[in-house]
């Protein structure tokens, strides 16, 4: 018994190191999908397809001529659920043939915990599911929130790290900024 028990905290372990060596800073991911690297300011954003709440895959390319807030996020996770309501209020109030909002959850469990989040919160924008993290991880997104604004040829303008409020002027400055250009 003892010996199951170190050779199942030794898994455990080993595991562990594997993710802390796949998110650490000191080499980019490389993938062989297409989607690789850190994503900086100013470089093309990758595209991804990842399934919606009602099961349907959506990509970030059918976007492509809006300006795109895209959030990696997910149910457990304090600062993403103070910043959503704010991004609620900015995605009913602006015009969707010319603005989205992609919130991309990175809960494991994925539409079994963020469909009843998303009732309960009243959310009307799409919530994509990256349960394996392997979008976020692509992007260099090693925490969250993390806000990536495309404009509408698909370049990243902005990368916003931590929570913010998506419905103050500054925020909607920024976007109404990327809408005219």
């Amino acid at each position: 018994m003892r010996d199951h028990q170190q050779s199942v905290i030794f898994r455990i372990l080993a595991v562990g190191l594997l993710f802390v060596a796949a998110v650490s800073d000191a080499q980019p991911i490389k993938r062989s999908d297409g989607i690789g690297g850190v994503v900086q300011v100013g470089d093309e954003a990758p595209n991804f397809m990842l399934r919606d709440l009602t099961g349907n895959m959506r990509s970030l390319s059918q976007f492509r001529g809006k300006v795109v807030l895209l959030n990696f996020w997910a149910t457990w996770c304090g600062p993403c659920r103070v910043e959503m309501p704010a991004m609620e209020q900015l995605y009913r109030t602006l015009p969707r043939g010319e603005f989205e909002i992609l919130a991309v959850s990175t809960d494991s469990q994925g539409a079994a915990v963020t469909r009843p989040f998303q009732k309960q919160m009243g959310f009307t924008f799409p919530i994509l599911h990256d349960s394996e993290y392997r979008v976020g991880l692509a992007y260099g997104a090693r925490s969250i929130p993390v806000t990536f604004m495309v404009d509408r040829h698909g370049i990243v303008r902005q990368k916003i790290f931590g929570a913010r409020d998506w419905d103050s002027l500054e925020a909607r400055d920024l976007i109404h900024i990327l809408m005219k250009s």
